[in-house]
């Protein structure tokens, strides 16, 4: 019994933040375009969240590898991360948008928390190796937050504004702090991680398996962020409002789950899976660019087709190669790296989008077929 409540206290509190997570970034760009007007505003506090992952990670991922109780510093970054939330909308309108873009990078540090620094964690709650329902388990909880996410950014954003849409994902992220405080405690005997900052980043690049995959997915993020900072946009034009947007992320969100359920049914190298996944999302990507509202719908199902069963083989890949003593640097590396390959896409998307909505999109699919091929060299 205390296994099974372990692991189902541990997929509540992933939920709650991945939702909160996930509605925060259509929340931010709805918010920043009701502001001031512009998408670019939008995208940009959308990228000034995500950008600092790519330091928050990897030192995050060595603070969690280092202390006795990781559950501890995970609630204390979610806690952080949820109220710098909302002093980056007490800031919009009310101080230079150089200085809420500024808090917004700060506020963007402890965001690896909510993705590789939690799921590093699981191999304490289901002990003696991750099995696959454990690990597709909570790799469909980024699925469901993806699927609540926005669709509760985009209902909140038209019942009370884009504000109190905000304000929600804050207090999501907070429901989650005391279930991390209570996550395990190290076993004693661990062997203590070594290398500084750099320990994790050199064992992703220097594990062959870790380093395409990582490669893909990152290549995937920076697609995935083109096109959530279009959403707005693509609402605006095709679907008859800039919240409605939304409901083309959670659209994706849903296919993904029904992708990784179909998926979990059949035996397939995880390694194969990121791959592939890599094409289907840049062919949802090619369909958006038409603007069509019913071609908008099966692009966003195309993509997250794509996008839910790579991420579910990108964990079982972290979690074949990595070694318990970097473990957390290896996801919290993996994650950040993740983001700000996402915050790149978004801040690109948002003078291009201005100017051409497809043009962005067609960019965003190129950018996925690239993270398809094979790296030079890789074998």
């Amino acid at each position: 019994m205390r296994r099974r409540y372990g692991l189902a206290a541990y997929l509540a509190g992933a939920v709650a933040a991945r939702v909160g997570d996930e509605m925060s970034g259509p929340a931010l760009v709805l918010a920043g375009f009701a502001v001031t007007g512009s998408a670019a505003a939008g995208s940009a506090l959308l990228a000034g969240v995500t950008i600092s992952a790519v330091v928050g990670g990897p030192v995050l991922g060595l603070l969690l590898d280092r202390v006795k109780r990781p559950g501890w510093l995970l609630a204390g970054a979610l806690g952080l991360y949820g109220g710098g939330l909302g002093l980056v909308l007490l800031g919009l309108g009310r101080v230079p948008f150089g200085v809420v873009l500024g808090l917004a990078v700060a506020v963007g540090v402890a965001g690896p928390a909510v993705a590789g620094g939690w799921t590093a964690q699981l191999p304490r709650v289901v002990p003696g190796g991750v099995p696959g329902r454990a690990n597709a388990l909570d790799a469909m909880t980024f699925g469901a937050a993806s699927l609540a996410g926005p669709a509760l950014a985009g209902g909140v954003a038209e019942g009370v504004g884009a504000a109190g849409a905000v304000v929600v994902a804050g207090m999501l992220i907070w429901v989650a702090v005391p279930v991390a405080w209570g996550l395990p405690r190290v076993p004693a005997g661990r062997k203590a991680a070594r290398g500084g900052f750099a320990a994790g980043v050199r064992f992703v690049l220097g594990t062959p398996a870790l380093a395409r995959a990582t490669f893909t997915s990152v290549g995937c993020c920076v697609a995935q962020g083109v096109f959530t900072a279009c959403v707005p946009l693509l609402g605006e034009r095709a679907l008859g409002g800039a919240a409605r947007g939304a409901v083309l992320l959670s659209c994706a969100a849903g296919a993904g789950l029904v992708a990784n359920g179909v998926l979990a049914r059949l035996v397939v190298a995880p390694d194969a899976v990121i791959r592939l996944s890599a094409l289907v999302q840049a062919a949802g990507l090619t369909l958006a660019a038409t603007g069509r509202p019913a071609a908008l719908i099966g692009a966003a199902l195309l993509i997250g087709a794509g996008e839910g069963p790579q991420l579910t083989a990108l964990f079982a890949v972290r979690h074949r190669e990595s070694c318990d003593h970097l473990r957390s640097q290896i996801f919290t590396t993996g994650a950040s790296l993740k983001i700000t390959g996402f915050a790149v896409g978004a801040a690109l998307a948002g003078p291009l989008a201005a100017r051409s909505a497809p043009g962005a999109l067609l960019l965003a699919a190129g950018v996925a077929v690239v993270a398809w091929a094979r790296t030079p060299g890789w074998r």
